[in-house]
């Protein structure tokens, strides 16, 4: 390991920012820090390879990370075996795992924290054999990014009109049953939330009891969405109390749909599924993060 080699992944078309004064003010920061910076960008094309190939290049004990959270997941992926230490800078569309770690900052403070020795070692999560950071679920949201990733129309307006589109138009609620220590619970739900966080990009709190390193994760089954659970995702807050909502908190499940739902992770479209296999795999991750006193 090369603790003066700095490697920089960036996704070049997240959030819709231009990253070319970005790099510029990394690459100065780092070169007042007398360090090496190599900076690689994702394509869409053989990411997890070409971003391993260029980590075993120059073998560096830190990485940092220009995007949101599905490039965060992508880059966490590619080195999941590797002992680095990642630096968040949030220039994504869906910036939730930030926000959740409070690294939603000015890019001065960010670049500074992503450079800084402190970090935290956070949880994540397996979920049929894929990776985890921060948010999956099944149902309306996940129906959600797909309508949204297929729309023509970007940003807030684009994810509100999805939203209202998705809304008006799903189907009817799934039956799933959760096995979880031996023990069985059904319901009928319209989304399931696999939570190792908090919060969505958008601000949502969709499980406030979530801690990124106790070594657990959350569930939080929606059964009903009315006009009243649609009203707390616009304020930002579900309420844990209401008897539409339920929290489990586990280090392990299984969950079976009676049908194929439309299925997510950390923001990624992955299709539909009737059977979720989950692990939580604890202290995973070094991220940077600004020293508390």
């Amino acid at each position: 390991m090369n603790k003066n080699n700095v490697m920089l992944v960036v996704n070049p078309i997240s959030g819709g920012v231009n990253k070319v004064a970005l790099i510029e003010q990394l690459t100065q920061y780092a070169q007042n820090l007398q360090l090496n910076l190599y900076s690689i960008a994702t394509s869409g094309d053989n990411d997890l390879e070409n971003i391993r190939d260029f980590y075993h290049q120059y073998h560096p004990e830190r990485v940092l990370i220009a995007g949101g959270d599905g490039t965060i997941k992508l880059v966490a992926e590619a080195l999941e075996h590797e002992d680095v230490i990642f630096g968040i800078l949030p220039v994504g569309s869906a910036n939730g795992l930030a926000t959740d770690l409070g690294l939603i900052k000015s890019e001065e403070e960010n670049i500074a924290i992503a450079f800084q020795n402190h970090f935290v070692i956070v949880d994540c999560i397996d979920i049929n054999g894929k990776m985890c950071l921060h948010l999956s679920d099944i149902g309306l949201n996940a129906k959600l990014i797909k309508n949204y990733h297929k729309s023509a129309i970007r940003g807030k307006l684009g994810y509100a009109l999805q939203l209202f589109k998705t809304l008006i138009y799903s189907v009817k609620p799934f039956h799933v049953k959760i096995n979880i220590n031996n023990q069985t619970i059904e319901s009928n739900a319209r989304m399931i939330v696999i939570a190792n966080s908090q919060k969505y990009g958008t601000g949502v709190v969709i499980n406030p009891i979530g801690i990124m390193s106790d070594g657990k994760f959350e569930l939080v089954i929606l059964k009903r969405i009315t006009f009243g659970v649609f009203m707390e995702f616009v304020l930002r807050k579900i309420s844990v109390t209401s008897k539409d909502v339920i929290v489990i908190s586990t280090n392990s499940a299984a969950i079976h749909v009676n049908k194929p739902v439309s299925f997510q992770i950390d923001g990624e479209y992955c299709g539909p599924v009737k059977d979720l296999n989950i692990n939580i795999i604890p202290r995973k991750l070094k991220i940077a993060l600004p020293k508390i006193n």
